[in-house]
């Protein structure tokens, strides 16, 4: 990775504030970044450094870089809570070989809710202190840009399934137990979208997810990679998929057919195993729950398991994303086989999609998703998006039932940009 010339230390001043209304709505027009749940978390604008970066060394090189830069910061925090002082928010390619890249974006403002605490950090790079701050609302009639379109990205519908098709004939064969085969769809629309109405949506829908936005990445994720706060791991494994009706009768009963369905408990089991043998080396103790609890979205119903574990070796949340990815969540099982075939049949550059998403503070605290229900803005043009979803594929998969499984997870995102 390669950080931005800086100088001059970089310096950060924390204090504590009143209430400033919801963070989302301080977002000014223009470029955000935002990690937000249950209305709590991390909202930051402006650009004080950027780290970007790729390939297989793209972990470390943030971690290094990161490192280097705290080595030097002057560093005023009053209020010392995980997410105080200096933060960079990050985004990190699914896989080393995409030309997306990775980025660390250190934001020069950032406004951070936990409890009955809010606060607020100033961040320079140039050596001066930073400026002075005031908090606005940036209230606004949340509208859906006209003319939105939906059509298929890399491949057509019929193409997918039948790559789903040829990995459950490899499965089959003995080659891989389970992989993660994602597609994409392109949304267009006649007018330019702002992302804060989407991120407004997604949080409003489904509080229950983080909601991020980094560098032109915005989702809401219902997966937590890991978090680390004072030496407390937490990771939270969902694989095992079914869609709801939306009819609470109907669903209790889904919900009950898919904690008991051995499809879904077995690519569940091998997620949970993938990141209770990664957290390993890290941790002293580690506990995986004897069975998963369906969680409740909107959209669809997950099975879920929360591993905790204690760190033991002084990794930083940014070394624990790294450890975990990618997760069979994600990837499949052998992790380095699933992968290899994902290279094969799944016909697309994921990019950032399914990759850790999230932030680090100075202590090495973090957060850390997996960048699922998520879209990605084009560069070039801030009226095309790409839209993501994937399906972990077993033995027993249906074609027809895993495309399904993926609009069902299109939904949120799709949602966000047509209502």
């Amino acid at each position: 990775m390669t950080t931005a010339p800086a100088l001059a230390p970089l310096i950060a001043r924390t204090v504590a504030i009143s209430d400033p209304g919801p963070l989302l709505t301080l977002l000014p027009p223009g470029p955000g970044l935002a990690w937000v749940r249950h209305g709590e978390g991390l909202v930051g604008w402006g650009e004080a450094m950027r780290v970007n970066g790729g390939g297989e060394s793209r972990f470390d090189s943030a971690t290094r870089a990161w490192a280097d830069v705290m080595a030097r910061a002057v560093v005023r925090d009053e209020v010392r809570m995980p997410g105080t002082g200096p933060v960079a928010f990050g985004s990190f390619a699914f896989s080393p070989t995409s030309p997306a890249g990775s980025v660390l974006v250190v934001p020069e403002v950032v406004v951070g809710h936990r409890g009955d605490t809010w606060w607020l950090t100033t961040i320079s790079a140039d050596g001066a202190l930073p400026a002075p701050v005031t908090l606005a609302q940036h209230e606004r009639d949340l509208r859906a840009p006209e003319g939105t379109r939906f059509t298929d990205g890399a491949r057509p519908r019929e193409d997918w399934k039948a790559a789903v098709g040829e990995a459950i004939a490899r499965i089959e064969a003995g080659e891989v137990e389970k992989v993660v085969l994602a597609r994409d769809v392109l949304a267009r629309t006649t007018d330019d979208v702002d992302p804060r109405d989407m991120l407004a949506r997604l949080a409003d829908g489904y509080p229950n997810c983080w909601t991020f936005s980094v560098d032109g990445l915005l989702g809401a994720t219902p997966e937590m990679l890991v978090k680390l706060e004072r030496g407390l791991v937490t990771s939270r494994v969902l694989a095992g998929t079914i869609r709801r009706t939306r009819n609470d009768e109907q669903d209790l009963a889904l919900a009950a057919s898919l904690a008991r369905s051995s499809k879904d408990l077995e690519e569940h089991e091998y997620a949970v195993r993938s990141v209770a043998e990664a957290l390993a080396p890290h941790c002293a103790t580690t506990n995986v729950p004897d069975s998963p609890f369906v969680l409740h979205l909107p959209n669809v119903m997950h099975l879920a398991t929360d591993v905790t574990a204690v760190l033991a070796d002084g990794a930083s949340s940014l070394d624990l994303a790294a450890a975990l990815h990618p997760s069979a969540a994600v990837c499949g099982t052998p992790t380095s086989a699933a992968a290899k075939l994902i290279e094969a049949v799944e016909g697309m550059d994921r990019a950032r999609y399914a990759g850790p998403v999230g932030w680090v503070d100075g202590t090495g605290d973090g957060e850390w998703g997996i960048a699922l229900r998520s879209a990605q803005f084009d560069p070039e043009n801030p009226r095309q998006l790409r839209l993501f979803a994937g399906c972990g594929i077993v033995a027993g998969s249906d074609p027809e039932a895993e495309l399904a499984e993926s609009e069902a997870k299109l939904l949120p995102v799709k949602g966000a940009l047509s209502r």
